[in-house]
């Protein structure tokens, strides 16, 4: 399988399990060791690889057919270099987390299963799938129609209000959003804001965020409208899996009054890996995350 192939990052109790797509065959493969790290709730890397060894003779010695079911694929590690690991498909999986007698295994396993079937799953495949469309290209950006195009592809059959503007209020942790009644005065002026900084981008960013035009999915919505004005604007884009969970939805709470914090983030993870579908997919996948409940 050649680099160009979707990479996927899932994330279990804060614990990324990544992925590589395998399209000849059609079916993701999984990390080992990130499952492993994920059901002995170890971060370790040596720790796990250590484990996996372990478990590796101990199967063998078993007569267990699960170490044959490996596949050996490159993924990149935290230092940006790609290494040979051992991965497993959906059923190895499975098989794999049956070796772990814990409670967390039979969790991981009933999310393992069910996380490619919700909402948020379907949604995220269709995000993927908005790399490799024609759509992206005829996006409006920085428009409120634009906003709307995106937000259609995303939940578009999932949600009835898909693409829709928000007839109804809303708030969230006790913030009350743009009032509906006024929303789409407050959306007119939006747009109408400046894209030829990067502040100006990220303000608008911002006032974006603030106004919160639909009921569900603001929030992915909009990350893919930021990253397509930076584009046209500024030739660059954010790297979202530069970006922790927590100091990125700290510095949205913060940005209502101040956003230092939001610009400060994001410009520490701007890439001008603009056209790299790896980039894009782990994008999409720490932008589904940070909606992810704790």
């Amino acid at each position: 399988m050649s680099s160009g192939n979707k990479i996927s990052i899932r994330f279990f109790d804060d614990r990324e399990v990544r992925a590589v797509w395998d399209e000849k065959h059609s079916k993701w493969w999984f990390s080992v060791l990130d499952i492993v790290g994920v059901l002995n709730a170890q971060d370790d890397y040596t720790k796990n690889r250590n484990y996996w060894k372990y478990l590796k003779t101990k199967l063998k010695k078993e007569g267990n057919e699960l170490v044959s079911a490996t596949n050996q694929l490159k993924l990149m590690a935290a230092d940006g270099k790609r290494y040979t690991t051992d991965m497993l498909d959906n059923d190895g999986v499975i098989s794999l987390a049956a070796c772990f007698p814990n409670t967390k295994a039979s969790r991981f396993v009933a999310w393992f299963t069910n996380s490619d079937e919700t909402i948020d799953g379907r949604s995220k495949s269709k995000a993927y799938a908005l790399f490799e469309s024609s759509l992206i290209d005829n996006i409006e950006i920085g428009t409120v129609k634009g906003l709307q195009q995106i937000h259609a592809y995303l939940f578009g059959g999932l949600y009835d209000f898909a693409g829709q503007i928000r007839t109804v209020n809303i708030a969230k942790g006790g913030f009350q959003f743009a009032m509906a009644q006024y929303l789409s005065t407050t959306l007119e002026s939006i747009e109408r804001m400046a894209e030829d900084s990067f502040d100006a981008i990220v303000d608008k960013y911002v006032e974006m965020n603030i106004a919160h035009p639909f009921r569900e999915g603001n929030g992915r919505t909009t990350r893919i409208w930021l990253d397509l004005m930076l584009k046209r604007s500024l030739r660059l884009c954010v790297d979202w899996s530069l970006i922790n969970k927590k100091a990125y939805l700290d510095a949205m709470t913060r940005s209502v009054t101040d956003a230092t914090p939001i610009r400060t983030l994001l410009q520490s993870a701007l890439t001008d890996k603009i056209a790299d579908r790896e980039t894009f997919m782990k994008g999409v996948d720490y932008s589904y995350y940070y909606e992810q409940e704790d």
